[in-house]
C-alpha cells in the first residue's frame, strides 16, 4: 500500500494505533507519546477525508450516552457478568484493566490516557471500521465507488463481529456497540456523526472508570 492509495487515510492511523498496542506489550510507551503519534498519523494522511461536520450532533451525543449504558449495563445488572466463562477465558481474554496501579492517581497519565480514548480512538476507529472496511467489503476493487453509509448485510454484520472481537472479554457489548455504530453510519452517512457518538461513549466511560474505579473497562 503506497501513501497515495485511497485506503491510506482510512487505514494507516488505525494500523499505527494497533502497532503501538503491540509494542506496548513488550516496551512501555507513555500515553502522551502514543497520543502524539496517533494524532500525527491522522494529521499526516486523514485530514482530506475529514473535511465535514456532524449533521446530527445532538442525536449523536445522546446515542453515545445510550451506548455507554450498553457497556456498563450487564455488569450493573448482574454482578460478575464479565467473569462468566463466555467472557473470562484464554480465548477472549480476561476483563482486567491494563492500567498500572501506580498510574491510577497520576493526573498526567490519566489526562493523556483519556485524550487517547476521547480524541484519537474515535477518529482512527471510525475511519477504519465504517469509513473504509464497510465499504471495502462491498467493493474490494474500488471502495471509493461505495458511498459512506452504504448498506450490505454481509459487510454490516462482519464489521460488527470484528468490532466485537477487538474488545476482547467485552465482546458481547462490543458486538451491540458495533451494530449501533454501523446503523448510525447508515442513517447519517457522515463520519463525524459517528466520531462524535464514539467520542461521547468513550468520554463518559472514561469518567466512569476514573471516578468509580472501574478499571476493567480500560483493556
Amino acid at each position: 500500500m503506497t501513501l497515495r492509495h485511497p485506503a491510506v487515510p482510512y487505514v494507516l492511523p488505525f494500523a499505527v494505533f494497533i502497532a503501538l498496542l503491540a509494542v506496548q506489550t513488550v516496551f512501555p510507551i507513555s500515553p502522551a507519546i502514543r497520543l502524539l503519534i496517533c494524532l500525527a498519523a491522522i494529521a499526516a494522511v486523514s485530514l482530506p477525508v475529514l473535511r465535514t461536520a456532524p449533521t446530527r450532533p445532538l442525536q449523536s451525543i445522546l446515542l453515545g450516552l445510550a451506548v455507554f449504558f450498553v457497556w456498563i449495563g450487564p455488569d450493573v445488572l448482574v454482578s460478575g457478568w464479565h467473569h462468566l466463562i463466555l467472557f473470562d477465558n484464554p480465548i477472549t481474554g480476561h476483563p482486567v484493566g491494563t492500567t498500572p496501579p501506580s498510574s491510577k492517581n497520576d493526573a498526567v497519565f490519566l489526562f493523556f490516557r483519556i485524550a487517547i480514548s476521547v480524541v484519537a480512538v474515535p477518529i482512527l476507529e471510525e475511519l477504519f471500521w465504517r469509513g473504509w472496511l464497510m465499504r471495502w467489503l462491498i467493493d474490494s476493487k474500488d471502495f471509493t465507488r461505495v458511498p459512506l453509509g452504504a448498506y450490505a448485510p454481509q459487510a454490516f454484520w462482519f464489521v460488527a463481529a470484528l468490532f466485537a472481537i477487538e474488545h476482547g472479554s467485552f465482546w458481547d457489548v462490543g458486538f451491540i456497540t458495533g451494530i449501533i455504530f454501523n446503523w448510525w453510519m447508515i442513517r447519517t452517512r457522515n463520519l463525524w456523526d459517528c466520531i462524535l457518538m464514539h467520542a461521547t461513549t468513550n468520554g463518559v466511560l472514561a469518567a466512569y472508570v476514573v471516578i468509580g474505579g472501574h478499571w476493567q473497562y480500560w483493556l
